[in-house]
């Protein structure tokens, strides 16, 4: 790939979602990796410049790295197909729907793929009601948010209420869930184009795999090659490409999974501008897969279109 052809990129990163210092973290090593592939890349954060103002700005294309809120749910996806310009990633409807855990989990429930028992909780005192039907433990976690923010185990029935609490925001804003709980493996599989990556194992310390541990410590153990059976491996991938072909997803993304002891695995959800800070998941699969971090950017970037 010459770096040329790809013209000027803006590199959205920042935002105004809770993920905001994550997508900065991400957004400097992507436009990092591409000033080094001598590609004629900016920054630009939509929370401080009208996102409009990228077509006055001559760009080409756009890599989009921001996480969660406008820039992943599809909004940010439909400016950027009104005004033309090609941009990274999944498009409107599959952002969408990968962004909101419920929604994505009925989906995948609809074509029989295998994903954690769900419901919609409306208030906190539905607790004794999807306690009931989930059993416990279980998790209650925004709909839409990502990066584990505001996500909870509950074990006792008094926990749910401020569980549910924590899920829904300080003004009750956020969409909330229970799902039931599995216990097992931690595993992210990485989507590249029409490849699934080697996948990651995910071995989080005692305090579990929360926000402070994934991006601010060196706590969690990662393995990749994860170090399952071959034929366990390319099964969990062949399930991952169906799930990320189901909600219409296209040019890459990571889903995350647990493994049970059994062999059984379960879809948890689908992140279509996954992480690309120095603890990411993705740039770990394609390192095991033969691709450094500027080639993984590069063929990210090269996916780029409207629609």
């Amino acid at each position: 790939m010459k770096a040329g052809q790809f013209g000027k990129v803006a590199v959205l990163m920042g935002g105004a979602s809770a993920e905001r210092e994550i997508s900065l973290l991400s957004g400097k090593a992507v436009l990092a990796a591409l000033q080094e592939r001598r590609v004629e890349a900016f920054a630009f954060d939509p929370a401080a410049t009208p996102i409009w103002r990228l077509a006055e700005l001559g760009v080409a294309r756009v890599f989009n790295i921001l996480h969660g809120g406008a820039g992943e749910n599809g909004t940010i996806q439909g400016a950027l197909d009104l005004m033309g310009i090609p941009y990274t990633g999944s498009g409107v409807l599959a952002s969408a729907l990968a962004m909101d855990k419920l929604r994505s989990k009925w989906l995948w429930q609809a074509v029989g793929l295998p994903t954690p028992r769900g419901l919609r909780v409306c208030d906190a005192d539905e607790g004794p009601a999807v306690i009931a039907a989930l059993g416990l433990p279980l998790i209650v976690k925004p709909v839409r948010e990502g990066s584990s923010i505001g996500v909870s185990k509950v074990t006792r029935r008094e926990a749910f209420a401020a569980a549910f609490a924590q899920a829904a925001g300080p003004a009750g804003q956020h969409e909330v869930m229970a799902e039931e709980f599995i216990a097992g493996t931690e595993l992210t599989a990485a989507v590249l184009g029409e490849r699934v990556l080697p996948l990651v194992r995910i071995e989080p310390p005692a305090a579990g795999y929360d926000y402070e541990n994934k991006y601010f410590t060196d706590a969690v153990r990662y393995h990749c090659p994860a170090g399952l059976e071959s034929a366990k491996e390319a099964e969990i991938g062949r399930a991952v490409k169906e799930a990320f072909d189901a909600l219409g997803c296209r040019g890459w993304g990571r889903a995350d999974l647990i493994l049970r002891e059994d062999g059984r695995f379960f879809l948890l959800e689908m992140n279509t501008n996954p992480g690309m800070t120095g603890h990411s998941l993705v740039p770990m699969a394609a390192k095991a897969a033969g691709l450094d971090f500027a080639e993984l950017v590069m063929q990210v970037l090269a996916e780029a279109r409207c629609g």
